[in-house]
């Protein structure tokens, strides 16, 4: 029985970069022979066991057989017979197909630290073509990794786009998708996951809403870009300078789809796109599974996103109505989220990507009146029932005309 450290901690070790979970692979030993010493079981379709003390995943060494189309369609043999090098010839990419022993010798049969040197994600195996999860797995590692510099290997990435045109994302699963695409939000550089998409075909398939954007034009006066796709991918990377924060880079996503829609006729103007937008964002997201939080932010920017560039012509009215819809007087850090969206979405057009959006300082102090009128007050000046919310939202408004 011997045990290896395997995949994103060995290859991050190797990146010099932080590392934040160990696992590890088990060759020559059986289940039984694993809970004879302390090991709990945790894998449902495989031998994988938690350590007793550390708590690390340990998984036996394993291959694995195609029985069916899709991602779940697989036949894991795990037995003390299966070498390392069998076992690391199932993993996506030659990066994560590394192992390192409890000396430090580094196990590397498919020339993992070769393609870290030249900055390439490369498939292991032609199994990789069995599995579509792979797929937005690389543009994922893609995302992450495009701050350092790495490509995809050109064979690699022919063999997503025969994948695609294989059929083989179509029994992606919704909900496997988003997962992917929630990390893929959190890496260094998000578009990049898109990007990779689009190149291999994936985005129509996976998400039609964004795909389409690209080839619509927008006016030229305000929008350099001019390619709607072009200035989406723009304003997501402006969103992951700004905040860690992947509810407001998928809100900075999506915010434009109701470009996508817009009549011929009227190009490159997208009258009313931000309203038309509003339900492709709720379909989208009841499609993905996308969580509450998420989709509640992401349709508050599809509708409202353009306030902030006006904030200097929004009559009172329309900046109580605004707040209102934002919740803001309940849950101020929202609206600053909203408003860190739609700087995003300024700053998202080349030229513009160091300017600071100062309107949004408007909407700020207007809310910062209004948020000095509460309920409590009025309830101590002896008003009751629907009186209190009449009062309130009057002295608001007259709050905010006074900040004006």
């Amino acid at each position: 029985m011997k045990t290896y450290r395997v995949g994103g901690c060995v290859r991050d070790k190797l990146l010099k970069q932080p590392i934040k979970d160990r696992d590890w692979v088990v060759v020559g030993a059986s289940p039984a022979e694993m809970l004879q010493q302390g090991f709990k079981p945790v894998g449902k379709d495989f031998p994988v066991f938690l350590h007793p003390k550390t708590k690390e995943e340990y998984a036996l060494a394993r291959t694995e057989r195609k029985t069916a189309p899709g991602y779940t369609g697989f036949e894991f043999h795990a037995t003390p017979e299966v070498t390392l090098e069998e076992d690391l010839q199932r993993r996506d990419l030659t990066i994560n197909a590394i192992a390192e022993s409890d000396n430090g010798d580094i196990i590397d049969p498919y020339h993992g630290q070769q393609d870290i040197k030249a900055r390439l994600l490369r498939h292991v195996s032609p199994a990789f073509a069995e599995d579509p999860v792979r797929i937005l797995r690389v543009a994922r590692f893609a995302a992450r990794f495009a701050e350092l510099g790495f490509t995809i290997a050109e064979d690699t990435m022919a063999l997503m786009q025969n994948m695609v045109e294989q059929g083989e994302v179509d029994a992606l699963v919704p909900e496997r998708v988003w997962t992917e695409m929630q990390k893929a939000l959190s890496e260094e550089a998000p578009a990049r996951f898109i990007e990779v998409l689009r190149d291999c075909g994936a985005l129509q398939k996976l998400l039609p809403e964004i795909d389409c954007l690209f080839g619509v034009p927008q006016p030229e006066k305000y929008h350099p870009e001019i390619d709607t796709g072009i200035h989406v991918l723009l304003v997501l990377q402006q969103a992951a300078r700004l905040t860690d924060d992947p509810r407001i880079r998928f809100a900075a996503l999506v915010h434009d789809l109701g470009k996508g829609i817009t009549p011929k006729a009227e190009l490159p103007q997208h009258i009313e796109h931000e309203a038309r937008g509003v339900p492709l964002v709720k379909a989208m997201c009841q499609r993905l599974r996308v969580p509450n939080d998420y989709r509640e932010l992401a349709v508050l920017v599809t509708r409202y996103h353009l306030y902030p560039h006006l904030a200097h012509e929004l009559r009172p009215e329309t900046k109580l109505k605004l707040f209102e819809s934002l919740d803001a007087f309940r849950r101020p850090e929202r609206f600053e989220q909203f408003l860190l969206a739609c700087e995003a979405d300024s700053r998202g057009r080349p030229g513009y990507e160091d300017r600071t959006l100062e309107k949004p300082d408007i909407l700020r102090r207007a809310l910062a009146a209004a948020q000095g009128i509460n309920a409590a007050t009025l309830v101590q000046q002896g008003l009751s029932g629907p009186e209190i919310g009449r009062q309130l939202r009057q002295q608001r408004l007259a709050a905010i005309r006074r900040c004006v």
